[in-house]
């Protein structure tokens, strides 16, 4: 069985009552059963997980509302879970900024999210200065930060999550390890240009179907882009039962299926923190 990293798996929906929006994701944008958001069971889990040969799943992990059912699965787990940290406080960045460092000595972190449309009434694109404490932040320790790029699935703003506002951040920091998630529709061939431009620079294709993504992607992911692209299914909204079969069906070369479920995650996510690396 093939090793795979799923890089962005939700296991906080149950713990609180989804707000409207997310409701609308469910049923109009996703068409998901009422047991999207229900509580997970740990056994269920890694029995997927392991039927799949996902051996690490990330999970997404909230400052502002911790969430204890990821907690509690990392505590079991250390083996099989890690973190992604998101609510970084950007309009009162110090007090958050010095939780975020806390809790990457703390606790097992392979990255730190930011929304751009999902805050701020989808105001602040990531030119703006209210991201470079986190950017400096993410820098100087070495921690990845993934950003939401692409038109969102809610009905919210979403031209703040062009990628082509990456370029410009890429650009001011060359150290940043930065990486783009939930694909980038409709502007994926911007991404793919700033992927061949930036060292640093990733894709996760968390929230789509492999068969959905577009044949630029496919093309460039079997040539100048080898150890740019990443797998993440958006657990529980796409299921790994799904994903990673069609993963598997797609026309791509052993290394580069092996790349894109496993090794890219390795390398960017759980590999070497040196500052510039």
């Amino acid at each position: 069985m093939r090793k795979v990293n799923d890089c962005l798996v939700n296991v906080h929906f149950g713990e609180r009552e989804q707000p409207g929006w997310m409701l609308k994701v469910r049923d109009d944008y996703f068409k998901g059963a009422t047991s999207m958001y229900a509580q997970v069971d740990l056994s269920e889990l890694l029995d997927e997980m392991d039927e799949q040969g996902v051996e690490k799943a990330i999970l997404m992990y909230s400052m502002a509302k911790p969430s204890t059912t990821a907690l509690k699965f990392v505590e079991a787990r250390p083996d099989r879970f890690a973190l992604a940290l998101n609510g970084v406080d950007l309009l009162h960045p110090v007090a958050s900024l010095r939780e975020l460092g806390a809790l990457v000595n703390d606790l097992p972190v392979a990255y730190t999210t930011s929304g751009p449309s999902f805050w701020g009434d989808g105001q602040y694109p990531p030119t703006d200065a209210v991201y470079y404490p986190l950017y400096y932040k993410c820098a100087e320790l070495g921690l990845p930060l993934c950003m939401n790029t692409g038109i969102p699935g809610p009905p919210i703003p979403g031209e703040v999550q062009n990628p082509m506002y990456l370029d410009r951040v890429c650009y001011r920091f060359p150290e940043l390890r930065l990486c783009m998630i939930h694909g980038a529709d409709p502007w994926w061939d911007i991404a793919i240009r700033l992927l061949m431009k930036y060292e640093n620079l990733r894709l996760m294709t968390s929230a789509w179907s492999p068969k959905r993504l577009p044949d630029s992607l496919i093309h460039f992911m079997r040539t100048r882009g080898k150890n740019k692209v990443i797998f993440g299914s958006d657990w529980p909204v796409l299921s790994m039962r799904r994903l990673v079969p069609e993963a598997v069906a797609l026309d791509l070369p052993e290394d580069v299926l092996d790349n894109y479920l496993y090794n890219n995650a390795q390398e960017f996510f759980f590999g070497d923190r040196t500052v510039g690396a």
